[in-house]
C-alpha cells in the first residue's frame, strides 16, 4: 500500500512581495507590468515562454488596474477566438480517459479546484514550477465560477495547453457546463468583460467545455478525475434488433437492475459532448465521473444530495484499483463548505483529505482553491488552505502535498453570482432549471 509524505512549501508572502514569480527549484522572474498591455497572437502562430509570462503578467496587472468591462483592451475578441480555437482543436481530438506516462526524469503535478481564483493559481505555478518537458501538470477541472477572475484562470491554462500539448492536461469539471456558469457566475463575468461580443465569447468556451477530457491515467497507477467513479452502463441488443445477425444493433441499458462499477473502457466510448451531462438516460457515465463523491458506507448509490452522480463505499474504490492495478484515486470536487455537511469526512483545512484507506491503495480528495469560496455570505470564512501534489518516479503512487495559503489582500471586485441565496456546495441541483439551460442552448 502507497504511503503519502507531506512537505512545507515556502509562505505565500516570500513571492507575492517581490513582483517575481519565486519557482521551488529556480526562481521564474516575471515583468512586473506597469500599464495597459494589449496582448497579440504571435505572427508565426505559435506561443512561446514569453507569450504565457506575458499573459500572466498582463492578466495580473488588469485584474488589479483595470474595470472588468476594460478586458477586451488586453485580450481581443480576435485573440480569444484564436487561443479557444486552437486548444478546442486540441483537447477533442484527446480520449476521454488520458493516458499520461513520464519518463524516470520527470515529475507530475496535480491540482485540484481553481474556481476562478486566478492569483492563487499564478503563485502556485511560482511554487511547483512552470511546466516543462520534465515537469507535466493535470488539472482536475473546475477552473471557472465563484471566482472573479474565471476567464483569465481558463484562458491562462488554454493557453499552456497550445504552448505544451503532451505536458499540460485539462480535465473537465461538473462546473465545465451551461447549468452552473449560469448560476455561478461564469456566464456573467463572460458578458460583463467583453460586453456586446460576451455572448459570442461564452458560446466558445461552452463548446472547449465539451471537449475537456474526462479523466486520466497517470503512469499506469493513478487514476484522477473530478468526482471519481461511475457506474456501468451494460450493452444489451435493442427489441428491434431480432432477426438477421448483420441487422442487430447495441443500446445501452438504460435502467439497469442494480448498480454496478463502470469499466475503463465504458469510459472511453462515453459521449462526453454535452453542455451538461445528464443525469438520467443512456449517457450517465460523463455526470457520475464529474458529480459523484466518496461515502463511508458500502457499495453503490445514487447521490441523493446533488440530484445527479454516485455516492461510492471503500469497497469500490478497493474494487476499482484492484480491477485495474491501481495505486491512488485522485479526485476533487469537494471544498471546504461541502465537506462541513459530510460527517465522517475530513475538512478542508489542509487542501486536501484522505478519505478511503484501503488494501490497494488510497483515495485522495485534492482541492487547489485557498480561502473558498472567494465571495462568502458568513462574517466567518473557511480560511482553508488550497494543495496541489507531486508524483516522482519511478513509481509515481507516493504523492507529496504542498499546501499553500491564500494571496492576500485580493484585489477588490465585484460577485458575478448572488453568493447569498445560491448554496455553496452545490447541493440540491436544480434540475428543472438544467434542462431549461440545455434546451435554450
Amino acid at each position: 500500500m502507497s504511503s503519502y509524505s507531506e512537505e512545507s512549501p515556502p509562505s505565500p508572502s516570500s513571492s507575492a512581495a517581490t513582483g517575481a514569480i519565486a519557482c521551488s527549484s529556480n526562481p521564474i522572474p516575471i515583468p512586473i507590468q506597469t500599464d495597459t498591455k494589449t496582448l497579440t497572437w504571435p505572427e508565426n502562430g505559435e506561443l512561446d515562454l514569453d507569450w504565457i509570462e506575458n499573459l500572466i503578467s498582463t492578466f495580473d496587472w488588469s485584474s488589479k488596474n483595470l474595470p472588468p468591462s476594460d478586458f477586451p483592451s488586453v485580450l481581443s475578441v480576435q485573440v480569444f477566438d484564436t487561443l479557444i480555437l486552437t486548444a478546442s482543436k486540441i483537447l477533442h481530438k484527446e480520449p476521454n480517459c488520458l493516458r499520461i506516462d513520464p519518463d524516470d526524469s520527470s515529475t507530475v503535478v496535480v491540482v485540484g479546484d481553481l474556481h476562478g481564483q486566478l492569483h492563487d493559481l499564478i503563485f502556485l505555478f511560482g511554487q511547483a514550477g512552470f511546466p516543462s518537458q520534465n515537469r507535466f501538470f493535470v488539472f482536475n477541472g473546475d477552473y471557472v465560477d465563484r471566482g472573479a477572475w474565471g476567464l483569465e484562470t481558463f484562458l491562462l491554462l488554454l493557453a499552456w495547453k497550445v504552448f505544451m500539448p503532451h505536458r499540460v492536461f485539462l480535465l473537465r469539471g461538473n462546473h465545465e457546463s451551461k447549468y452552473c456558469t449560469s448560476v455561478y457566475g461564469f456566464e456573467k463575468e463572460v458578458l460583463t468583460k467583453y460586453g456586446d461580443k460576451g455572448k459570442h465569447v461564452y458560446r466558445k468556451c461552452l463548446g472547449c467545455f465539451e471537449g475537456l477530457p474526462l479523466a486520466s491515467i497517470i503512469s499506469g497507477c493513478v487514476y484522477t478525475a473530478h468526482g471519481g467513479l461511475f457506474r456501468s452502463m451494460p450493452l444489451t441488443p435493442s427489441k428491434r434488433s431480432k432477426g438477421k445477425k448483420k441487422n442487430r444493433r447495441l443500446s445501452f441499458n438504460s435502467e439497469p437492475k442494480s448498480l454496478s462499477l463502470g469499466s475503463l473502457e465504458e469510459l472511453s466510448k462515453a459521449r462526453r459532448s454535452v453542455l451538461d451531462p445528464p443525469w438520467e438516460g443512456l449517457n450517465l457515465i460523463p455526470g457520475d465521473v464529474l458529480w459523484s463523491d466518496p461515502s463511508m458506507t458500502l457499495g453503490l448509490s445514487p447521490n441523493k444530495e446533488r440530484g445527479i452522480g454516485l455516492l461510492f463505499g471503500p469497497d469500490c474504490t478497493e474494487d476499482f484499483l484492484k480491477k485495474f492495478n491501481l495505486k491512488l484515486i485522485i479526485r476533487s470536487h469537494e471544498g471546504p463548505d461541502a465537506r462541513e455537511k459530510r460527517p465522517g469526512f475530513g475538512g478542508m483545512e489542509e487542501g486536501y483529505t484522505i478519505d478511503h484507506v484501503v488494501e490497494s491503495g488510497k483515495l485522495i480528495t485534492l482541492f487547489s482553491a485557498p480561502d473558498y469560496p472567494q465571495f462568502q455570505a458568513t462574517a466567518e470564512r473557511y480560511k482553508n488552505k488550497g494543495a496541489y501534489i507531486i508524483l516522482e518516479p519511478p513509481n509515481f503512487d507516493n504523492p507529496k502535498f504542498y499546501s499553500f495559503e491564500a494571496i492576500a489582500p485580493r484585489p477588490q471586485v465585484n460577485a458575478y453570482y448572488d453568493y447569498h441565496d445560491v448554496i455553496d456546495s452545490d447541493e440540491e441541483l436544480d434540475l428543472a432549471a438544467m434542462v431549461t439551460t440545455s434546451e435554450g442552448s
